[in-house]
């Protein structure tokens, strides 16, 4: 399985960011993740995995992680989560 993710990745007193990536071993990248062992997202106090997507194919997964990194797929990501980001208010 090939998965595409997201992160939600927060510092003290700061707007939190979403990182979006993919993966074929989502537990071992996250644990990259909150080790700091992640170029782009260990200068965040914390990081959260929020979403995540399973496809079979790794050509699938890559085509799904630039899609949500688009403005229409970042918006998607807001309906969708938006119970989750209501309670964080």
């Amino acid at each position: 399985m090939y998965y595409t993710y997201i992160l939600l990745c927060k510092n003290k007193d700061e707007k939190p960011d979403m990182y979006i990536g993919f993966t074929n071993d989502l537990r071992q990248r996250l644990s990259m993740h909150k080790t700091k062992s992640v170029k782009t997202t260990k200068k965040f106090d914390t990081v959260t995995l929020v979403y995540y997507e399973a496809c079979l194919s790794k050509k699938d997964a890559l085509k799904r992680e630039l899609q949500l990194k688009t403005g229409f797929g970042r918006g998607f990501l807001k309906r969708r989560l938006e119970s989750y980001f209501a309670g964080m208010v």
